[in-house]
C-alpha cells in the first residue's frame, strides 16, 4: 500500500482504489501556494506507481475550485528585495513540472470545477482526464489582465481547446461558465449543480471500474507518444504495450472473461 505523504495545503480521502485530493486553502480561494505545488507533486509522486489505486479526484474545499497562482504569495516574494530573473523563472517552471505530473498520472485523473478555475486552476482543469464542470463554475484566464503571461499552463490550454481560442482566450482574458467551458472542450461533462456533479462523478468512477488498471495506464502512454514521436515510432511504441498487457495476468485474465461470459476481476474490485 503506497505511503501517502503529509499535507497542510491539501487534504488527502483515500477510499479502495480512489484517492480524492482536496485543495485546501478555501479562504484564499485555494489559490496555488509554493507548498501546494510541492505537496500535490509529492503525492502524484508517491502514488504514480500504484496500479491498486485507479483513479484520481481533484477539487476544491468551501465550493470553489482554484483560484489560479497565489498573487499575495507573489507580492510577498517581491517584498522580500528584488529577486533575479532566473530565481522567478524557476519558481513559475516549477508549477509546469506540477502540470506535466499531473496531465501524464497513469491513473485515470476526474477535475470536479464548482464555483470557479482562474488562471492556473483553469489549467489545472485541461489536464483532467476526465473534467466535469458545474453550470454555474465560472472561468477566465486572467494572467495578462496583471501584467504576466499564463506561461506554464499555455501548452495543456492550448492543446485542450485549439490555437485559435486558446489566442482569443488569453489575449482577452474573456470571462465564460460551465457550458461554454464543454462546449469549448475544457470540460466534458456539465453539471447542472454540485449534487449533479456527484452524481455525474459516480458514473464516471463506475465506468473506470470497469477497465484495468494497468491497460488504462498502458494507454495513457500511448497516447502522449502519439504526440511526441513519429508515426511509425508510435505505433511501435504501441505494439510493445499492447503486446506487454496481452501477455500480463491482467491480461489473459481479460481474454478469459470474455471467453467465459464473465466479468473480468478487475471489475468486481
Amino acid at each position: 500500500m503506497t505511503q501517502l505523504p503529509d499535507t497542510t495545503d491539501l487534504i488527502l480521502d483515500k477510499q479502495g482504489s480512489v484517492l480524492t485530493i482536496w485543495l485546501n486553502r478555501p479562504a484564499a480561494k485555494n489559490a496555488l501556494s509554493a507548498e501546494m505545488v510541492d505537496e500535490l507533486s509529492a503525492v502524484l509522486d508517491a502514488t504514480r506507481e500504484d496500479r491498486g489505486l485507479r483513479t484520481i479526484i481533484l477539487r476544491g474545499k468551501g465550493g470553489f475550485f482554484c483560484a489560479g497562482g497565489d498573487i499575495k504569495g507573489f507580492k510577498s516574494g517581491l517584498q522580500g528585495g528584488e529577486p533575479s530573473e532566473e530565481d522567478v523563472a524557476r519558481g513559475n517552471r516549477s508549477f509546469g513540472d506540477l502540470m506535466i505530473k499531473l496531465n501524464e498520472q497513469p491513473q485515470a485523473v476526474i477535475v470536479l470545477v464548482e464555483g470557479a478555475a482562474i488562471g492556473g486552476g483553469l489549467g489545472l482543469a485541461c489536464v483532467g482526464d476526465v473534467t466535469i464542470v458545474t453550470r454555474d463554475a465560472r472561468f477566465r484566464l486572467s494572467e495578462t489582465s496583471l501584467g504576466i503571461p499564463p506561461a506554464q499552463i499555455a501548452p495543456f490550454v492550448t492543446e485542450r481547446v485549439g490555437l485559435t481560442q486558446a489566442r482569443r482566450l488569453m489575449l482577452t482574458g474573456a470571462r465564460f461558465k460551465g457550458e461554454e467551458a464543454v462546449h469549448y472542450g475544457i470540460g466534458h461533462i456539465l453539471a447542472e449543480d454540485a449534487a449533479d456533479m456527484e452524481a455525474k462523478c459516480a458514473e464516471v468512477l463506475e465506468q473506470i471500474a470497469q477497465c484495468a488498471p494497468t491497460a488504462n495506464a498502458v494507454t495513457k502512454s500511448i497516447v502522449f507518444e502519439t504526440t511526441r514521436r513519429p508515426r511509425p515510432e508510435a505505433l511501435d511504441f504501441a505494439s510493445r504495450g499492447f503486446a506487454r498487457c496481452m501477455l500480463s495476468d491482467e491480461g489473459r485474465e481479460g481474454v478469459s472473461a470474455f471467453v467465459e461470459k464473465r466479468k473480468p476481476s478487475w471489475a468486481n474490485s
